[in-house]
């Protein structure tokens, strides 16, 4: 028996490489720039024309320094550049397009997308729901259950379990881990010095998690590959940061979203709405039709 799907889209990814890939020409009845208000409702259209989701999320950051990894450790994201003024005024007029367009917006000053989009899917696994993540982020291989996929939009490709594997080394349920010991230099989590991509997924292809290379760290030496041993002393070096990136990497599951699957229905267009935004942002009238076409075809049961 086929599963029903909900679509969880990773908003802040898209909202960028509109900011970094259309012009400055656009700008709203106040002389603002909105290119990057343009892109993202460009790629909302698009994927609503491609897809027709019947349950739908648009996840936004608005824990850039307030996350509770912050509180963890305040050097997280450290090296990230905040938006600049004029694209945080953007981000308010994305979550307000998606709105109108129908889509159920999500959206914390302490939890993250990535951590709103776990705790959104895990809700409806309950209901028995699969869930496809639009995003190209490699965290969200931890949350790739047996029945899930992960979306890279722009490049129109999919991989489900099987593809994390592929692409990493490593199960879903061990990406956490992985990305532990690896660290990640742009979100500054540091990992354990000197251990790569190979080397963690060597690890724990034979042990099966990060707790268990600590409870066993003494066979590590004994190993069949190249730096075994100098791995096991880094390890040890690194114990405590290994634990403090490992607290950083897991994407919670328990932030406060909606547990109705009504909430995750995708609503038809608000042409009000959508009629007076657009006039402030001066859009051109394609998108206007677009989305009135929209709204027509989501009135059409099926």
């Amino acid at each position: 028996m086929s599963r029903p799907t909900l679509h969880l889209i990773d908003a802040s990814l898209y909202v960028f490489r509109a900011w970094h890939a259309v012009p400055p020409e656009f700008a709203d009845a106040d002389g603002n720039p909105v290119n990057a208000v343009y892109g993202f409702t460009r790629f909302l259209l698009d994927f609503l024309e491609r897809t027709r989701p019947s349950h739908v999320v648009v996840a936004f950051d608005e824990s850039l320094t307030s996350s509770f990894r912050n509180a963890i450790y305040p050097d997280y994201k450290a090296h990230r550049e905040l938006p600049p003024e004029e694209l945080k005024v953007q981000f308010g007029y994305c979550k307000d397009v998606a709105a109108a367009l129908g889509f159920g917006v999500l959206a914390h000053a302490v939890f993250e997308a990535d951590d709103l989009i776990g705790s959104a899917l895990a809700a409806l696994r309950g209901h028995g729901f699969r869930g496809v993540i639009v995003s190209a982020d490699k965290d969200f291989g931890q949350l790739i259950g047996e029945h899930d996929e992960q979306w890279d939009f722009a490049r129109d490709q999919r991989w489900n379990a099987h593809g994390v594997h592929q692409r990493l080394g490593v199960r879903p349920e061990q990406v956490a881990d992985f990305l532990a010991l690896t660290g990640d230099a742009i979100d500054n989590i540091p990992g354990v010095p000197g251990i790569g991509a190979k080397t963690a997924a060597t690890l724990l292809a034979h042990f099966g998690s990060l707790e268990a290379i600590y409870a066993r760290i003494e066979e590590i030496p004994f190993l069949r590959f190249r730096g075994a041993a100098s791995a096991c002393a880094r390890l040890r070096e690194h114990a405590a940061q290994a634990s403090l990136s490992r607290a950083l990497t897991g994407i919670a599951l328990d932030a406060p979203v909606p547990r109705d699957i009504v909430d995750y229905v995708l609503k038809a267009p608000d042409p009000e709405r959508a009629d007076a935004l657009f006039e402030r942002l001066r859009f051109g009238p394609l998108t206007r039709s677009r989305v009135r076409a929209l709204g027509a075809r989501l009135a059409v049961p099926g």
